[in-house]
């Protein structure tokens, strides 16, 4: 039998699937505006020091939502849309064994690697011991954080978006209020500064993963997992793992970007360092706009891909795409013809105000070919065509790197670090939607 998605229309069906998500990345936007402002109430150290964990940390998160996250789903989704439902009861059990896998790893080189990253990044006096404080505390987690990823993928491969959306907009509803009585206190008690977020994110993760599982197990994808009596088979982890890799890759390119960026910016002052942190925060908040488009990509697209229908994944790709060029476009200019004020919302210190206006007006303009091509790189999970996304991930990272380091040797200062972080994003966008121009995907 035909699966559904192969013969509704593309726009009604990518706004079935991406809407949730997209809807709950928006909220996120807000949950991410607020823990800036907690942060800011706690003094520059504090904002510092979340500069320097944040790529760390959102290297993470985006290998588990989107890098492997985006393997589980494409995997799911190509088995549904080729009829394979036994590899598509089997595959959760396979996808909780490698996300424990995964957080043991992570949560190991963060407590053992971080403190001399933080420092390489360029962390120092009170900044670092904020930032080694609150890594440890959140890293503690990471579990959970890798549970949550590969279940919710799972339920979008499979064609529900709605239910990993609704108890993620809980748990962020419930998110705010916890983390400012921890964080900031409440009445005579003090609270516990940064590690006072940590613990939040820790408990509404935690209750997140629960109601997920849960779900699964009452058949939300049409069927019960399998996990007793199933033997583990390489097919099945190499079906999440070969797409999940090179996704991977993709997101530690950029992170890593990210991080040699930061270590640049670090070289200009701990202001800097700080005002740079509001303007990335910016970026890591329009980011998810696109992950919620990608991930219904990813799962049209498979769909699609499974049953080899790729003149529709094609045009489900572009349909995609084009939505978030558009939507994260908007914010980005927006933002860019106001920088002051969006600074001003959570610096007071006028050389932290003056970093972060620098960093919006040179780089959120080119925030729409970033998330046109971030759209199409999720697409491309789907398709299990990766090639083209590691490629475009690599040329941002050389180009970002090389153009910073030739601005800053040259002496065009913090401005030239971020025109090498804008230049990034403009060959990332371009060469992944160029890419599909060129050669669209086709069977093999």
């Amino acid at each position: 039998m035909s699966h559904p998605l192969l013969t509704a229309p593309i726009g009604a069906s990518l706004l079935r699937l991406a809407g949730p998500t997209t809807l709950l990345m928006m909220l996120q936007v807000v949950v991410a505006a607020a823990d800036i402002y907690f942060i800011s109430r706690l003094g520059t150290a504090a904002l510092a020091g979340i500069a320097l964990v944040f790529p760390v940390q959102m290297l993470m998160q985006n290998i588990a939502m989107g890098g492997m996250g985006g393997g589980v789903a494409s995997a799911m989704a190509r088995a549904l849309g080729a009829g394979r439902l036994e590899d598509a009861r089997a595959l959760v059990l396979h996808a909780l064994i490698l996300a424990a896998a995964f957080a043991v790893a992570f949560t190991g080189l963060a407590w053992t690697a971080g403190p001399l990253l933080y420092r390489l990044m360029g962390g120092v006096g009170p900044a670092l011991h904020e930032a080694v404080a609150y890594s440890n505390v959140w890293f503690a987690g990471a579990v959970l954080v890798w549970i949550i990823a590969f279940l919710a993928s799972a339920l979008r491969g499979g064609g529900d978006a709605a239910t990993p959306g609704r108890y993620g907009l809980v748990a962020s509803l419930a998110y705010v209020p916890l983390a400012a009585v921890l964080a900031l206190g409440v009445g005579t008690w003090p609270g516990l500064g940064l590690i006072g977020l940590a613990i939040a994110a820790m408990v509404t993760t935690a209750a997140n993963a629960l109601l997920l599982g849960r779900a699964l197990w009452r058949g939300r994808l049409g069927f019960i997992p399998a996990v007793a009596g199933i033997p583990l088979r390489r097919r099945l982890f190499a079906e999440i793992l070969r797409i999940g890799v090179l996704g991977s890759f993709t997101t530690l390119t950029a992170n890593a970007t990210a991080m040699v960026m930061t270590g640049l910016v670090g070289g200009f002052g701990v202001a800097a360092l700080a005002g740079y942190g509001i303007g990335m925060r910016l970026e890591f908040m329009v980011a998810p706009l696109a992950f919620g488009i990608g991930t219904g990509l990813t799962t049209l697209v498979g769909v699609a891909a499974g049953a080899k229908a790729w003149r529709r994944a094609v045009r489900a790709a572009w349909t995609g795409g084009l939505t978030a060029f558009c939507l994260i476009g908007l914010i980005g200019w927006t933002v860019a013809l106001l920088p002051e004020t969006w600074s001003r919302l959570f610096a007071s210190d006028a050389a932290v105000i003056a970093a972060s206006v620098s960093y919006i007006t040179h780089v959120a303009p080119f925030y729409c070919l970033f998330g046109l091509g971030l759209s199409l790189a999720f697409a491309a999970q789907g398709a299990g065509r990766m090639a083209v996304p590691v490629a475009a991930g690599v040329g941002r990272m050389v180009a970002a790197i090389a153009v910073g380091w030739l601005t800053v040797n040259n002496g065009f200062g913090l401005a030239g670090v971020f025109t090498a972080i804008a230049a990034g994003m403009a060959v990332y966008g371009c060469v992944i939607a160029g890419s599909l121009i060129v050669a669209p995907w086709r069977a093999r």
